[in-house]
């Protein structure tokens, strides 16, 4: 019903959980739910489609075997999107244990372990981070190591979360922040390496290190600063996805009404 939801939204893509994200078991999908997916998806022309992975997977655990859960969950969630043809995934490659540089070639060395074992059609999208508890990846730099240490055409590019960009420190609300902002991407890995923006207010301030996401326009970032994302002619061609708050089924109406009215 994913599929239907997101069309009666007018949303023309969409990002899923392919299961319980809370959870190391996966349910196998059935050949039926797979074919209804695939043909709906052609039906309702939504494009691309982007799976978000567990919040369990962390690939540079002091735990071996959380470390050895979290590539089997990996290569799960790979053979799912395979299968359902999405195009991307989207991964938080986990918390650092002791150095972060050490910790993210960590990521790395799981990640290119996948690549090695198979060939899959969906790729990789890393995602960016606020930083919180120790997660990696909460600067461009980081993501452009990950990309650099792997070294495989597995990962197919980054995933920009506005909100965990501003908690990290990247103010915004300002041009001259993203500016900046789309400066350290371009010259880290190129802009074409970005694919999707999740749009998200934040609650708590610049820099805070907090991901707490708020409604459009009514966060720290403000309508203003989101808006002059939407529309920078640098960033048009990455996917939307917004991952606000919902209470009731008005809330995504609220915000899609809202990020729409930026388009125009």
């Amino acid at each position: 019903m994913a599929l239907q939801r997101a069309a009666d939204l007018g949303c023309t893509t969409m990002q899923i959980f392919s299961h319980n994200p809370r959870q190391w078991d996966v349910k196998p999908l059935t050949a039926d739910a797979v074919q209804q997916f695939r043909s709906a998806r052609k039906e309702l022309g939504i494009d691309p489609v982007f799976i978000h992975t567990s919040y369990l997977i962390n690939l540079c655990s002091a735990n071996n075997e959380v470390k050895e859960k979290s590539f089997r969950l990996l290569r799960n969630e790979l053979d799912i999107a395979d299968q359902l043809g999405a195009e991307y995934i989207v991964l938080h490659t986990g918390t650092a244990h002791t150095d972060a540089t050490e910790a993210l070639r960590d990521a790395a060395r799981g990640i290119s372990r996948l690549a090695a074992e198979q060939r899959w059609d969906a790729k990789i999208l890393l995602e960016n981070t606020a930083g919180e508890r120790g997660d990696l990846t909460s600067k461009i730099s980081d993501l452009n190591l990950l990309i650099n240490e792997t070294g495989s055409d597995l990962i197919g590019g980054i995933c920009l979360d506005t909100c965990h960009a501003y908690a990290a420190g990247y103010d915004l609300r300002h041009s001259k922040g993203l500016e900046s902002l789309i400066s350290e991407i371009e010259s880290n890995m190129g802009i074409d390496m970005l694919k999707l923006i999740h749009l998200n207010d934040s609650k708590k301030s610049v820099g805070s290190g907090v991901d707490r996401h708020e409604h459009l326009g009514e966060g720290e970032i403000g309508i203003s600063g989101l808006g002059n994302v939407v529309r920078h002619p640098k960033l048009t061609n990455a996917a939307i996805v917004l991952e606000t708050p919902k209470a009731t089924e008005e809330d995504d109406i609220k915000n899609l009404k809202k990020v729409r009215s930026l388009l125009k």
